[in-house]
């Protein structure tokens, strides 16, 4: 059975191609639920006018369904709470400049 922190690996190689960073890493994902073979993903972009919001969808969508036993996968882009740099990661807020 696939687990949240299953999705979580697959999800971090998910990139912004704007930023060039994983979307975990920078704080894009709200929340994950598994319900057996079905995931829902909630995540959020930089802004709603993000002009790569399809590709990363798509990207999420992709990279999770690939994992064994997935057969459904959604995703939830959310506007609120507002993304802030203040959800990357140490990482991410290193390699952006942010610290």
């Amino acid at each position: 059975m696939v687990t949240k922190e299953d999705v979580m690996k697959a999800l971090k190689e998910c990139y912004d191609p704007e930023i060039g960073m994983s979307i975990v890493d920078l704080g894009f994902i709200y929340g994950v639920k598994v319900d057996k073979n079905k995931i829902h993903i909630k995540m959020t972009l930089t802004t709603p006018r993000c002009p790569m919001h399809s590709f990363i969808v798509e990207d999420v969508r992709d990279k999770v369904k690939k994992l064994k036993g997935v057969e459904e996968v959604n995703v939830e882009l959310v506007w609120n709470p507002p993304w802030t740099p203040d959800r990357m990661s140490d990482k991410a807020k290193k390699k952006l400049g942010f610290e």
